[in-house]
């Protein structure tokens, strides 16, 4: 079973949008269910701070060993910070995709939000 956490949201793409202690910045990954269907992640290409990217725009790719993967941005916005981190060891999403292994931290419209996936409609989605 799946790790969903209550307190983000998320997107039928599988991405999940975290709150932070600034309403119009939140950061950004894949979820757990995510990167269990990918299997081991070997490389991530994320964009640079300062990128802009539409609604649901490809901002970076995932690969695995399996495959690779388009990621998926869940509301337009700037880059304000790329998980440096996961240069060094992308293997942190399959070991925290929800902390250490978050993508970029992002500037929105927090009125966007409001259409993304809650917990229990996520859990529905992934058959959890």
């Amino acid at each position: 079973m799946s790790n969903v956490p209550a307190k983000l949201l998320y997107t039928k793409d599988h991405e999940y949008v975290a709150p932070t202690s600034d309403p119009s910045v939140v950061r950004v990954g894949i979820t757990d269910y995510a990167q269990g269907e990918l299997g081991d992640i070997v490389f991530v290409n994320l964009p640079k701070k300062g990128d802009k990217f539409a609604e649901h725009a490809s901002f970076g790719t995932i690969e695995a060993v399996k495959a690779v993967s388009e990621l998926y941005l869940p509301v337009a916005g700037t880059v304000l910070e790329v998980n440096a981190a996961l240069e060094a060891d992308p293997a942190v999403i399959n070991r925290d995709p929800y902390e250490g292994g978050w993508m970029v931290s992002i500037k929105v419209e927090p009125d966007h939000l409001a259409k993304l996936m809650k917990a229990d409609d996520y859990k529905k989605l992934i058959g959890g």
